[in-house]
């Protein structure tokens, strides 16, 4: 219950309208992290008081902080790095009163792994997929819809992968699924879906066929 209620207080971070937007510039941020300035010229705002709401979001913990020179410039004379902000690997989700899907998931992801049931799990993922086709709509659109974050022209990254934890318990499994699911939400749109794991991202990119 303890960590229910932090994850509240989390989520309740983003109440303010300034703080949502200011979370939403660098959750949709294509280039890696983002520095303040760029989080105020987007909002509207003073860099003071996007600061204010990043460091915020990072007080809570849906936000983390790196440093590095922009410029590319090293050694003396080559000025302070930058603060820079980029989503929080962590997850955080409220439910009242308390619920135990993750609990649910990891349970049917182990009982398919131990009577090997892969394949069955597999396409019926490609089965839903093509139930929600992105039908001539631009994939990312539909993706981004999904919580995937994507990225990129001719190839797209997905920079978020909904099932992270439990991918990570059961990558082969979930990993495999989530291709599967990826498939059929794009089946005849003109992009092909492939494994294709990375550190920070989902396993899945997508690259347009040649022709279309």
């Amino acid at each position: 219950m303890t960590e229910d209620l932090d994850d509240l207080a989390r989520v309740s971070a983003l109440t303010d309208g300034v703080r949502r937007a200011a979370y939403r510039v660098v959750a949709e941020a294509t280039a890696g992290p983002v520095g303040r300035d760029e989080v105020a010229e987007v909002l509207g705002v003073g860099r003071t008081l996007a600061a204010f709401h990043l460091d915020k979001l990072v007080d809570v913990g849906l936000l983390e902080v790196s440093y590095a020179r922009r410029s590319g410039r090293t050694g003396p004379g080559a000025g302070r790095p930058a603060k820079l902000y980029r989503i929080s690997a962590a997850e955080h989700a409220v439910s009242v009163p308390p619920r135990a899907y993750r609990t649910a998931a990891e349970l049917l992801a182990e009982t398919v792994e131990r009577i090997g049931a892969d394949r069955a799990l597999f396409e019926v993922a490609r089965e839903q997929g093509r139930e929600h086709p992105a039908d001539g709509r631009d994939p990312a659109g539909l993706l981004a819809e999904r919580g995937y974050s994507p990225a990129g022209s001719d190839r797209i990254e997905l920079r978020n992968c909904p099932f992270h934890q439990l991918a990570e318990q059961f990558p082969a499994l979930v990993c495999g699924m989530n291709l599967a699911l990826i498939e059929g939400l794009t089946e005849d749109s003109g992009w092909t879906a492939r494994m294709d794991p990375a550190p920070g991202r989902c396993c899945v990119s997508l690259t347009k066929n040649k022709g279309d």
